[in-house]
């Protein structure tokens, strides 16, 4: 059983499909990828902007997230849904010879046809990162040495933020995964004038890196508070003026709707993200 439809005793009534990127459906129990069938294993994820789950032909293991199609007060998103799938594709492309990136899987296909909202990597035999693991000394340092070569190939990662966005593998390595909200602006587009916002993200994940770094006990506090000084950029701390009243007033309407409980936290959930079970649960993740 999908943990999506499993009993949540004390925990928000399940999402109405207003707030489910896939509406009333759950991703599909089977895909065809490269000409072969993959059943579908577990859901990780469902929220309003993609639904993530695992797939596997008994030989080979992918992670498929589909993005949003159900339409917002009748306006439609499937534009939406492509784009974001075609933008995460690309990233997955452009990183695929990192050790610490997932491959990508190509097209996927439902009942013969390609789902343009649909994205998938190769999926990683490991867990999201949390504050009690126990990492290997040099865990960090090729972390840093990889996001380094992504923003040199002129790409700001932007979801370093959330913890559980870096896998810990069962061979001891970081992996990044979700390349949805990331950016890159090439020296020929004609965005490169808005090359400054590019790099202004990018020092956003080496100031989010030092701080998992700081959380996770890999450094000395003070050696690790002087250099999150140095590198929390400007913009983080007006973001922070911002996005934390938009937060407070996100989650007070999804406990307002029933969605979620008490502090309205994502673990409420009916159905919670396994990046953020893996808090309290060990388990592997995409």
């Amino acid at each position: 059983m999908d943990r999506a439809t499993e009993p949540a005793a004390g925990k928000g009534k399940p999402r109405p499909a207003l707030f489910r990127a896939l509406g009333k459906k759950d991703p599909p129990t089977g895909i065809v990828v490269a000409g072969r069938p993959y059943r579908r294993v577990e859901i990780f994820k469902h929220d309003s902007w993609a639904a993530t789950a695992l797939y596997t032909d008994d030989v080979n293991t992918l992670v498929c997230k589909f993005n949003r199609i159900e339409p917002i007060l009748g306006l439609p998103t499937g534009w939406l849904g492509q784009w974001l799938a075609d933008r995460e594709a690309y990233f997955y492309r452009t990183l695929a010879d990192l050790p610490g990136i997932p491959a990508g899987c190509g097209p996927i296909h439902v009942d013969g046809a390609v789902m343009p909202n649909a994205v998938g990597h190769a999926f990683v035999d490991g867990r999201p990162l949390k504050e009690s693991d126990r990492l290997p000394p040099s865990f960090f340092d090729d972390l840093r040495q990889q996001l380094a070569v992504i923003h040199e190939r002129g790409i700001a990662y932007m979801d370093l933020h959330k913890r559980e966005n870096i896998i810990l593998g069962s061979d001891g390595r970081g992996y990044l995964i979700d390349f949805q909200v990331s950016m890159r602006v090439s020296p020929e587009s004609w965005l490169a004038p808005a090359r400054w916002l590019v790099n202004a993200f990018q020092q956003g994940d080496q100031y989010h890196l030092a701080k998992h770094q700081l959380r996770l006990g890999q450094s000395s506090p003070e050696e690790m508070e002087k250099m999150l000084d140095a590198a929390r950029p400007t913009w983080i701390r007006a973001h922070r003026i911002i996005a934390r009243p938009l937060r407070a007033l996100r989650r007070r309407l999804l406990v307002a709707l029933g969605i979620r409980k008490g502090l309205g936290k994502a673990q409420s959930e009916h159905f919670t993200e396994d990046g953020l079970l893996a808090e309290t649960t060990p388990r592997r993740a995409a």
